[in-house]
């Protein structure tokens, strides 16, 4: 009778775990670092609960990602795939509104600013029926490429008395 070896060290062979140790290398994320580094220790011969173990996840996933890499034989298999994710609930603030709101001047709305603050400009968009929270505001801001920063008082030209000033 012939015994066949069905441990998952000989699902992967020396191809495999040389392929999976490049990965491992070049791998920037921790994600895929940890998956590539559970992988390589079952190629490697160790159990998938002790890889498991020694990288601190559940052994069903060790065994998810396994399955994942024998089916294309590739790393890129063990990256994460886009995610629909939770729908924004802001649509109609887009780059665009935000780029005129934040052209106009505050003053000539009514606020007693010279330059616009997340909280005041919230305050702005809420008034125009738009209500957005400072921190989702400042999310969206970001996102469209917008840098807040406190306005530097710096001096046009020297005084042209300055020599004097200094005692000369």
């Amino acid at each position: 009778m012939q015994h066949h070896d069905h441990s998952p060290g000989t699902w992967l062979d020396e191809a495999d775990r040389k392929r999976l140790a490049a990965a491992l290398a070049g791998a920037r994320e921790a994600r895929v670092y940890r998956r590539l580094e559970a992988l390589l220790l079952v190629a490697e011969g160790h159990s998938m609960a002790e890889a498991a173990r020694r990288c601190r996840v559940n052994r069903s996933s060790v065994h998810r990602w396994l399955v994942q890499y024998r089916a294309e034989h590739e790393a890129a298999a063990l990256i994460d795939r886009p995610r629909s994710g939770r729908p924004r609930r802001h649509p109609r603030l887009t780059p665009q509104r935000l780029a005129a709101a934040l052209a106009r001047d505050p003053r000539r709305c009514g606020y007693q600013a010279t330059s616009w603050t997340v909280p005041l400009l919230a305050h702005d968009l809420a008034a125009k029926g738009l209500a957005v929270s400072p921190r989702t505001l400042r999310r969206r801001l970001h996102e469209a490429g917008y840098r807040w920063k406190r306005p530097r008082y710096v001096y046009v030209a020297r005084a042209a008395h300055l020599a004097q000033k200094k005692g000369a």
